[in-house]
């Protein structure tokens, strides 16, 4: 049985669009030192992929009220962006706009766990927004990643069977959403060098795996 024909791009951010992992670590380091706490390691490995007031809650306290948790995620995503405005460009995945052009007329979404603030600054400071014909974040559904609502709710906003969706996706929780909506996943390795699950391993948006891999679906080549 052949696989279905690819019919959309759905894109994670974070690791996938930017490589701002490192920086997120970074930055909540700085944050949660500005609150006296110390973050391990195990802390910051166990935030990959969850939405904010998730991870709050995990480094700040499990009996935070929602005003203070929005509170704390506002302003910590606030001194992210103040930190990455400078690197933006040098933190795009290599070959992610070169990829982006040559599939322009795809339909293509982020469905993304990150703030409602990121993304647009992200897709706007970098000029990505007009490849996007739809964005959905992770407070737009009930359940975030691992489970599958944004994922299928890009779908839908596209118009697009799950089925027909190629997900983008550099964490554990990523692909399991993606998986859960019925789609296919291609693993980007910037934040973990395997990905259960996936349909193909590439390190960017430049590896020649990519295209061979889409080549077999009837999409373009590099050009």
């Amino acid at each position: 049985m052949t696989d279905p024909k690819v019919g959309a791009f759905l894109f994670d951010m974070d690791g996938v669009i930017v490589d701002s992992n490192p920086l997120h670590r970074e930055s909540w380091a700085e944050y949660n030192r500005r609150q006296g706490v110390e973050t391990t390691e195990v802390m910051q490995q166990g935030m990959y992929g969850k939405r904010n007031d998730m991870i709050v809650r995990d480094f700040l306290g499990k009996d935070l009220t929602d005003a203070e948790v929005r509170a704390h995620g506002a302003a910590k995503e606030k001194l992210y962006r103040e930190m990455l405005a400078p690197r933006l460009c040098e933190t795009l995945v290599p070959g992610l706009v070169t990829f982006l052009e040559r599939h322009r007329e795809l339909p293509m979404a982020v469905a993304t766990n990150a703030e409602r603030a990121n993304v647009e600054f992200v897709l706007c400071a970098a000029s990505l927004e007009r490849f996007f014909r739809v964005t959905v974040d992770g407070q737009q559904v009930e359940k975030p990643k691992p489970y599958p609502d944004v994922y299928l709710r890009a779908a839908g906003l596209l118009g697009v069977p799950p089925a027909e969706c190629v997900v983008f996706e550099d964490s554990y929780g990523g692909v399991a959403a993606g998986l859960a909506a019925g789609m296919r996943v291609i693993g980007v390795t910037t934040t973990y060098a395997e990905l259960p699950g996936t349909s193909l391993l590439v390190r960017d948006f430049s590896d020649p795996a990519l295209d061979a891999w889409l080549a077999q679906s009837g999409l373009p080549a590099r050009r």
